[in-house]
């Protein structure tokens, strides 16, 4: 029998999930990167420039922290990945560092993003600063309401930040308005996606460099348990970056379990969730094949969470893979079940979450862990940019 792989094949799929499926005009573009990024990648030249980066400006390692009250609550050995002690306050810098590298390393000068909570946005500006390039971020309408600090960060930055009217006025349509952008310039602009979505390399590249996440916990587990192996390995899931990161090293170690949290919003069935594993049927979406909401027709329907950063109708390729062979548990958690999850960790452990992040922790609450598991959940994002949120929903 053939063992299934969790990586991407040289086809640019991870099973039936992937491709490229673009219009003619991005050909050039896209091809330009296929052709290029493992060789770039594979660099040590390049693999130097990239960790001085990441150990000296962004602070990694990040620490891998024992969560004692909250292990001692749950009944289980809880370990959080600090990935909110980044620069700039989430997992997002990893990919636009290594993202920015490359471009220079293309000869690209403008850069364009996507973004949703703005994490990424946010990211991609200060990357942009660093390396004196111009710096373009697309952004739905609704969100540059809700997220205004990450706004006023990126302004202070150097970027250009260009509402979308279009829509849900959210990420799905931030990333459309990206796209005609890279399509009407081609030659000198680098498109930086946030997120495992969009068409191959991008899945993989993005995956890539947000495995240094995985990497650092299994030196950093085998100094505090004496294995390089968890129990359980969680992470929200929205397009999936950061549980791609930090699924990365132990997508072929079986006895490791995954499991992704994704947005249930209102509830699963309400007609305002974002849980694409449950809603999903197979589609196209931002130039991949993967699992879209959708009408029966085909229409994209509109997403919804509480947090901006997980309110996207699809989930990336690999994530659908893994969801179809089985090799990640998917769970959702709707919006009450996360905003009581973050007030939580901020008051048992003084880390107060993002909202995107509040999702991984709810499960908690559901799930039976045994005393000696060994639980590590992927802290993506501090909850800073989600205050006004939990202000409102707690009347702080």
């Amino acid at each position: 029998m053939q063992k299934t792989s969790y990586q991407v094949n040289e086809k640019g799929y991870y099973g039936e999930f992937g491709g490229a499926f673009i219009p003619e005009m991005l050909y050039p573009n896209v091809e330009e990167l296929r052709q290029n990024y493992l060789k770039i990648l594979n660099d040590p030249d390049f693999q130097k420039e990239v960790n001085q980066l990441l150990k000296n400006y962004v602070g990694r390692p990040t620490p891998l922290y024992f969560a004692k009250r909250f292990s001692d609550k749950y009944g289980a050995k809880i370990y959080l990945k600090r990935e909110d002690l980044c620069h700039t306050g989430a997992h997002k810098i990893n990919n636009t560092i290594g993202q920015i590298v490359l471009a220079k390393r293309l000869g690209k000068k403008r850069i364009i993003a996507e973004t949703g909570a703005g994490q990424h946005g946010v990211a991609t500006a200060t990357v942009c600063a660093l390396m004196g390039m111009k710096c373009i971020v697309y952004m739905g309408d609704i969100d540059i309401k809700r997220q205004a600090p990450n706004v006023a960060r990126m302004k202070m930055l150097g970027a250009t930040v260009i509402p979308a009217h279009s829509g849900s006025k959210t990420l799905k349509d931030a990333t459309n308005e990206a796209i005609r952008d890279w399509i009407s310039n081609p030659i000198n602009t680098h498109y930086i996606i946030g997120s495992v979505v969009g068409p191959h390399p991008y899945p993989d590249l993005v995956a890539r460099f947000q495995s240094v996440i995985s990497k650092e916990i299994k030196q950093q587990l085998l100094e505090a348990e004496g294995t390089e192996n968890p129990d359980y390995v969680v992470a929200c899931v929205g397009g999936g970056s950061n549980a791609a990161g930090i699924f990365y090293h132990y997508l072929d170690r079986l006895n490791v379990k995954l499991i992704a949290v994704e947005a249930a919003g209102k509830g699963i069935h309400s007609g305002k969730s974002a849980a694409t594993s449950q809603l999903g049927k197979i589609g196209i979406i931002h130039g991949s094949k993967t699992l879209v909401m959708q009408s029966p027709d085909g229409q994209i329907t509109e997403p919804y969470s509480i947090s901006a950063g997980l309110d996207y109708p699809g989930i990336g390729p690999m994530h659908a893979h893994l969801f179809q062979t089985k090799r990640v548990q998917f769970l959702s958690v709707t919006d009450d079940q996360a905003m009581l999850a973050g007030i939580e960790l901020s008051k048992m452990e003084g880390i107060i979450p993002a909202i995107e992040t509040a999702h991984a922790i709810a499960i908690f609450k559901e799930q039976k862990f045994k005393k000696d598991d060994i639980v590590v959940v992927n802290l993506s994002g501090r909850g800073d940019k989600d205050l006004n949120t939990y202000i409102k929903y707690f009347n702080l």
